[in-house]
């Protein structure tokens, strides 16, 4: 019983990374309290395929949990009647780990994971403590960029194709219709790892750049590859050496980690950084005017020299 019920924690936990998290923990609810469901009637209350339903089945499964299928006219999905979910198990601290993990789920993936938190706190007989906030919009915004979120999210977790509107680091604008696989936070920018089916391959967008977002009827089926094709993205990146004025101090610990600076006797900063080099980097070091130099590589000096030459000629 113990290492069956830790499983199932476990995969409740790494939901955010499984994507199914909510429908897993719902269908072992489900079958604790009916005993035996078909798997149509699951497959419609979680708007899924009976396909889908049957490979949860199967994760279940192989998580020791005695869910079981039978087929024919008084078929359906069961669990043994000697199953239940036993609280004892888990100590004090380890009920509140599992508490606080799926509080964090429901800040990053909205309201859906308020009911999965609100029974396995009756089932702990534990108040939640509001110990996070997750607000996706910028000081200035609305909450267009939270909406996008609910409408990726719900897309990954219905297995729902996406169509939007993307602009590359170059400005270029083209429709893409993509498979959602995983919402990606990397170096203080979000983005979508996804199947795109113009190129027929995995591809990473940046959640800020994508644009009138709709979800298509279309279910997939492909999953997120184990060997995580971020590498495909072929992300060509430039390891630059900055020097930046005290007066930017704010920005070097805000936007800098602290293995990455260097700090000089007369106050001034050394950062060495390595980043995707775009439009956006050489954009990111003009965003500090004055206060920056870049002092390698050579290539990046002359391409900032031939950018600030070109905007003084606005000014002429």
């Amino acid at each position: 019983m113990t290492e069956r019920y830790i499983y199932l924690c476990d995969i409740i936990i790494a939901g955010g990374i499984m994507q199914i998290n909510n429908r897993l923990f719902e269908i072992v609810y489900i079958l604790v309290q009916r005993k035996k469901i078909t798997a149509k009637e699951l497959a419609e209350r979680f708007e899924v395929s009976t396909r889908t339903i049957y490979r949860d089945i199967e994760t279940l499964s192989r998580a020791n949990i005695p869910v079981y299928a039978i087929k024919g006219k008084d078929g359906g999905i069961g669990i043994l009647d000697q199953y239940v979910l036993n609280k004892t198990i888990l100590s004090e601290e380890e009920q509140n780990q599992i508490l606080f993990a799926l509080q964090g789920m429901k800040r990053l993936r909205g309201k859906d994971e308020k009911d999965i938190l609100e029974r396995l706190s009756i089932l702990f007989n534990k108040e939640v403590n509001d110990w996070i906030r997750i607000d996706f919009s910028n000081w200035n915004s609305d909450n267009s960029q939270e909406n996008r979120f609910e409408i990726i999210k719900s897309a990954i977790l219905n297995r729902k194709l996406i169509e939007f509107t993307y602009y590359n680091s170059n400005g270029e604008k083209r429709r893409r219709i993509v498979e959602p696989l995983q919402i990606w936070f990397k170096d203080k920018s979000w983005y979508l790892i996804s199947y795109c089916k113009l190129k027929e391959d995995y591809r990473i967008f940046k959640v800020a750049r994508i644009k009138e977002i709709r979800v298509l009827e279309e279910h997939f089926e492909r999953e997120l590859p184990k060997e995580n094709k971020k590498e495909k993205t072929n992300f060509k990146t430039i390891s630059l050496e900055l020097e930046i004025s005290k007066e930017m101090a704010y920005r070097v610990y805000d936007e800098f980690e602290d293995k990455e600076i260097t700090k000089k006797e007369n106050g001034d900063f050394i950062v060495k950084i390595e980043y995707p080099e775009n439009e956006w980097v050489y954009g990111y070091i003009l965003s500090f005017g004055e206060y920056m130099k870049v002092v390698s590589p050579i290539k990046a000096k002359n391409i900032i020299r031939d950018k600030l030459e070109k905007s003084l000629k606005n000014y002429l």
